[in-house]
């Protein structure tokens, strides 16, 4: 069978426990903030731990544009599953991409399975967009680091073993130092060693997996810990970005799942729900909402295959990714309220899943850079061609 023909296969296989396992429990899970542990463990043996970690380490090592039809598959079912494995292939992304051998191989075949599981650490209290301004510290001591600081918006951050965690380390002699990337290993849960949950956010939406504020206290790493070793001191900042770019089109791809389920919704139940003796997708002001927003949806799914298709490509994707990011996160939101709208009072209430499609869709124009980041990304790209 062809790569493309194993794809398709793969993502047929998920649509269908989409739409048996996911679709109708998950209300059971996310109005409660309960995790998932059962779905996430199919997640698992389907592999999606390690969807894009290199094969050598056993992984699937699968392509772009492969890779965003299964997180908007896994979005449209739910997007909190999306969100469960797109902090830890960041992680893993750094590692595979800037990692030394040895790096490679201690951590990357675990997390490929999903035994260990990775974060993603860079915004802090007082840093979010402006990165360049983070305070967590690390400073040598003999062959170990000690980090101080508090990190926020930490997605399975309790449930990680490792933290792809961003410090700002101080110059040395030669003048080497600034923001640099650490691989921090940890032991699951509220506290091990130095770090510490020191508050677990409650949110609006993306319910059933932890968001959490992480805590430093004189917490004590091996040199191991350096990504790429003496080599990645003031390159995390660079690198952070360059791996953000696979988040910008994991969070356009949950924009399109949104998108395509609040659409489905809203398209199921006008012509389900009648009023003045007729189905409501009859009457000319549903009619056309719903052609705007199919023709929304669209846009967004050919401005994330675009952006997938240049990163396969090995083409350059700031500009392509922050423009579907920008777009099919926006979409989501529209079409989002466009559905609850559509449902009338129905719509308003727990017993239709809009109400968490609405819920869900703010955080993707604010998670990996809000959206007028990306139209600071989109512009400077612009104006330097």
């Amino acid at each position: 069978m062809t790569e493309v023909g194993l794809a398709d296969e793969m993502i047929s296989t998920l649509r269908t426990w989409i739409d048996s396992e996911v679709i109708p429990h998950a209300s059971e899970f996310e109005l409660p903030d309960i995790y998932p542990t059962d779905m996430v463990l199919q997640m698992a043996e389907f592999g999606l731990f390690g969807a894009t970690i290199p094969e050598e380490y056993g992984g699937l090592e699968l392509d772009n544009s492969t890779y965003v039809r299964v997180i908007a598959e896994l979005s449209r079912g739910w997007m909190s599953l999306a969100g469960v494995i797109n902090s830890h292939l960041i992680c893993a992304k750094l590692i595979a991409q800037f990692g030394t051998d040895i790096q490679k191989q201690r951590w990357l075949p675990a997390m490929a399975t999903g035994d260990l599981r990775g974060c993603f650490s860079l915004s802090e209290p007082d840093s979010g967009s402006d990165a360049a301004a983070l305070r967590c510290q690390a400073k040598p001591d003999g062959d170990e680091w000690i980090i101080n600081g508090t990190k926020m918006w930490v997605t399975n951050g309790e449930k990680a073993g490792v933290v792809a965690l961003l410090a700002r380390v101080p110059a040395d002699d030669e003048g080497a130092g600034g923001i640099t990337c650490f691989i921090v290993e940890k032991t699951p849960g509220e506290k091990s060693g130095g770090i510490s949950i020191s508050k677990k956010i409650k949110k609006l939406g993306y319910r059933g997996l932890e968001t959490v504020e992480m805590s430093y206290t004189d917490h004590r790493i091996s040199a191991t810990e350096l990504l790429g070793g003496q080599n990645g001191i003031g390159n995390g900042l660079r690198w952070a970005l360059s791996a953000l770019e696979l988040g910008r089109i994991n969070v356009a791809a949950r924009g399109v799942g949104v998108a395509q389920a609040a659409y489905d919704a809203a398209l199921s139940y006008a012509k389900e729900r009648e009023a003045f003796g007729r189905p409501i997708s009859q009457h000319q002001a549903i009619a056309f909402k719903l052609a705007e927003m199919a023709t929304k949806l669209e846009a967004a799914k050919l401005l994330t295959f675009e952006a997938a298709r240049k990163a396969d490509a090995g083409e350059r994707v700031d500009l392509a990714a922050g423009m579907a990011k920008l777009f099919a996160s926006e979409t989501a939101s529209e079409l989002a309220l466009d559905a609850m709208r559509i449902h009338g009072g129905n719509g308003f209430t727990s017993e239709y899943p809009v109400e968490r499609y609405y819920r869900d869709a703010p955080l993707m124009i604010i998670g990996e850079g809000t959206s007028e980041i990306q139209k600071l990304v989109i512009s400077r790209a612009l104006l330097a061609e």
